[in-house]
């Protein structure tokens, strides 16, 4: 059986240094306008990247000096407790009931695994990825990492076949396709009708899909999700974004399907770099046979962390409603200012427009010490966007409100 979906035989694998062609990495260009930030009175208040401030939780530090006596190799599929303890996370807090503990692998962040996916499953040139119009950088570097065609497309599941022109000329066959819900930039969420549709088409063609789904604890109120179609809401009347594993997108069958899955925004765990992926336990053995060759595992302290973190519901919890007071402060603040904010639904980011060009918001804000993404960042889609980042303190957030308004 194949390990892209377990029917045909994966494509081989291929590229090479020598024609490995990567994009700049686009942060590196923000250096000119924090520095300019930085000068303005009071410093600067960075609200350009999604990385936490928050504590972590002292029952994770607990946890991970408890595990502090790991002398041997750890599991590359990850101990069967960790295993076990994503499956009931996804039933609790996911809606998938019935996910096989063979089909997780704990990983070391989840950017790693979005960049090397790809490569993991064996695509290379003349093989297409998938990935959404307005998207994280890394889904278009992972595929460029493979030797494989990135192809930005929002409507995959309208294609009459997997076969497909590419921009800069060419055809390719698509083999993977990305889907990113939560957004990172944009904060829009998938709905369950668009999973199904997307999981449908894929198997049809015998692609896989990947679900990018690390703000999935991070829903927002209904009044917020503009288009979001159908999704649940919680007992508080957040939406609750729904996994590409839901039974109602996959008909109770993670074949050909994954999730991947980060604890770094709900539980302030970027510095430990605790993730997983989960879904079609063929794909995530081939995974895990490739990866022990090549020695990517996540340490055993991190490992016993992550299974504490998905067995504790109150930290998550605590985390959120520090993001939803800074979130309402930012938002009254960039609407106040002349920005307007849209979709948002779910995630750590405000997708805001001042109606002009994302780099001339990047410089006026810059000016009040104010230092945001711009949404040309993420793509041509983005070029009059800009994403501001709810990860900075209280105090931060609140000089950046006071700067808004001046």
């Amino acid at each position: 059986m194949s390990a892209v979906t377990g029917g045909a035989r994966p494509p081989a694998a291929g590229g090479g240094a020598g024609r490995l062609a990567l994009p700049d990495f686009p942060w590196d260009a923000l250096a000119p306008h924090a520095e300019r930030a930085r000068r303005a009175p009071g410093g600067l208040v960075d609200l350009s990247v999604g990385t936490p401030v928050d504590p972590t939780p002292a029952l994770l530090r607990d946890a991970l000096a408890g595990a502090s006596d790991a002398p041997g190799y750890p599991q590359v599929w990850g101990t069967p407790a960790v295993r076990e303890a994503v499956a009931a996370w996804f039933a609790r807090r996911r809606g998938v009931p019935d996910l096989d503990p063979d089909g997780v692998m704990p990983t070391p962040g989840s950017k790693e695994l979005v960049a090397w996916l790809p490569t993991l499953l064996g695509l290379g040139p003349g093989d297409v990825v998938v990935h959404p119009l307005v998207a994280y950088p890394t889904y278009d570097v992972g595929a460029r990492l493979a030797g494989a065609a990135p192809l930005p497309l929002d409507d995959v599941a309208s294609l009459p076949s997997p076969v497909v022109d590419l921009p800069g000329g060419g055809t390719g066959r698509v083999r993977l396709v990305w889907l990113n819900s939560p957004s990172n930039p944009t904060g829009a969420v998938d709905d369950v009708r668009r999973l199904a549709e997307v999981v449908a088409w894929a198997r049809e063609h015998d692609v896989v899909v990947a679900g990018d789904e690390c703000y999935a604890e991070l829903g927002w109120t209904p009044a917020d999700r503009g288009a979001a179609g159908e999704v649940d809401v919680d007992e508080r009347g957040d939406l609750v974004p729904p996994s590409v594993l839901d039974p109602r997108a996959t008909g109770g069958d993670s074949r050909g399907v994954l999730s991947v899955y980060s604890l770094s925004k709900q539980s302030n765990l970027a510095g430990y770099r605790a993730a997983f992926v989960a879904g079609c336990p063929a794909l995530v053995r081939h995974l895990v046979g490739v990866r022990k060759h090549a020695g990517v595992i996540v340490p055993r302290p991190v490992q016993e962390v992550l299974r504490t973190a998905l067995g504790d519901d109150a930290h998550v919890a605590e985390q959120k409603e520090r993001y939803r007071a800074r979130r309402a402060v930012l938002r009254d603040a960039v609407t106040a200012a002349g920005g307007r904010v849209e979709r948002s639904d779910a995630g750590l980011y405000l997708w805001t427009t001042f109606d002009e060009p994302a780099m001339d918001t990047v410089a006026r804000l810059a000016d009040r010490g104010v230092l945001v993404a711009p949404g040309s960042f993420y793509g041509a889609a983005g070029e009059r966007h800009v994403r501001v980042a709810l990860t900075a303190t209280d105090e931060r957030v609140a000089s950046a409100a006071e700067r808004l308004a001046g």
